[in-house]
């Protein structure tokens, strides 16, 4: 198979023609009618400082349905404590810039160059790029961020300063899409964090099938933070 180079068209190849790792295309651009038009056809941008853009549609993909996420015993005390805050669209740029520069176990470097932050807080402005924040006595300890479309959320990078935290805010991002009716979070790579919250791997036609017919549900387009806030004080873990 050929990795297909992108140009100026706002045009993508068929996702199922990509490389056995997942890898799609290359090139074209990190506009937001293009970020959005890759989501919809489940593809996303995944690249280095020094690689072009490259375009992944990884096969199987890892994928969450909202009303299955996991709370191990451990979590569950800690999300009874309420000992933290937790805050939808309230920081993005400080939690995409904390996703770029905590260190991840066994990985270098950072995949979230500069030109994906201004792409995403693009995003963030326009209504589609959201955040969970997860703070202690008034200190960011946790975060994590993603795109919506439709009833779909497609969960892009979390970060934790202390242990565990980015799992509460993902328990809340859960909670509250559920209650908004969504019907799955991409995850995009299989991975055993993950899977130990309820994610699991379905193989790309399935998700394909699914995206066809998730993204043609309205988007819950706008800041999310005032009507999160109603959610999370009544979520019950």
């Amino acid at each position: 198979m050929s990795i297909f180079q992108l140009g100026e068209n706002l045009v993508f190849p068929d996702p199922r023609l990509a490389e056995p790792e997942g890898l799609l295309a290359f090139g074209g651009d990190l506009e937001p009618e293009r970020i959005l038009m890759a989501y919809k056809m489940g593809i996303f941008p995944w690249f280095s400082d020094n690689q072009p853009i490259l375009w992944w549609s990884p096969d199987p993909r890892m994928v969450l349905f909202p009303e299955q996420f996991h709370i191990s015993k451990t979590l569950r005390r800690r999300l009874r404590s309420k000992k933290f805050t937790v805050e939808f669209d309230r920081n993005f740029s400080e939690i995409i810039q904390y996703c770029a520069i905590t260190p991840r176990h066994g990985e270098q470097g950072t995949w979230i160059t500069d030109e994906m932050i201004e792409a995403y807080h693009k995003l963030h402005l326009l209504g589609f790029a959201h955040c969970v924040s997860v703070s202690i006595a008034g200190k960011l300890v946790g975060g994590l961020y993603g795109i919506s479309i439709g009833k779909g959320f497609f969960g892009e990078s979390m970060f934790s300063l202390e242990k565990d935290v980015s799992k509460i805010g993902f328990a809340y991002l859960a909670g509250v899409l559920n209650n908004w009716g969504f019907d799955i979070i991409d995850c995009q790579l299989p991975t055993d964090h993950l899977k130990t919250l309820g994610a699991v791997k379905i193989d790309r036609t399935a998700f394909l099938n699914m995206l066809s017919q998730i993204t043609q549900n309205p988007t819950r387009q706008g800041n999310w933070r005032e009507k999160a806030k109603i959610e999370i004080d009544n979520i019950v873990f």
